[in-house]
């Protein structure tokens, strides 16, 4: 790929910085235009940096995902894999109730505005496979649950709980209620 213009590169940085803002404030919905608008672009730079609005929101949450699968790569050593298994989706919840806008992106069912893949759930799904493969051959796991099913139910929390006065403590609690489901104690 070439290299960008220094103006090309201030624009990406400076709509990067804009859509984070906004995306908080709005979530997933963020007006495109209100974000050229404050960025001081027009949309068709928006456009050109971002041919989507699930592109934008990828390159929005792309550090925190990879915070995410870092703590999963961490814990994947770890010697009780129950536990490692569920630290990570309770770091994972945690995370999408208190972002606004994260489930967009790890949400599987809604399809991306490009027909694009997800990278992020797709990143998130490959870093929580080997935790969720020792939990399994421990028997900590029903062998029949994949990570795409995890991620669907964090999603479907997020959003229950997303209106809730305390969201993050809402969420894990439901996630504990989930977890008895798919993992209940030895």
């Amino acid at each position: 790929m070439p290299t960008q213009r220094a103006d090309a590169r201030r624009n990406h940085a400076r709509l990067l910085a804009v859509a984070e803002e906004e995306i908080a404030a709005h979530g997933a919905a963020a007006s495109l235009e209100q974000i050229a608008r404050t960025a001081g672009v027009g949309s068709a730079t928006v456009r050109r940096h971002f041919p989507s609005r699930r592109a934008l929101l990828e390159a929005v949450f792309r550090g925190r995902i990879e915070t995410l699968c870092a703590h999963a790569r961490e814990l994947a050593g770890a010697a009780d894999a129950r536990a490692a298994l569920l630290e990570w989706l309770r770091a994972v919840t945690a995370y999408g109730a208190r972002t606004r806008g994260l489930v967009a992106v790890l949400d599987r069912c809604a399809p991306g505005d490009d027909g694009a893949p997800d990278a992020c759930a797709a990143r998130l799904a490959q870093a929580g496979a080997p935790l969720l493969r020792r939990a399994a051959q421990d028997g900590a796991v029903a062998p029949d649950v994949a990570v795409a099913d995890l991620l669907t139910l964090i999603t479907g929390i997020v959003l229950a709980t997303e209106h809730h006065p305390d969201p993050a403590a809402e969420a894990d609690r439901l996630l504990a209620l989930a977890v008895a489901g798919i993992s209940p104690r030895r």
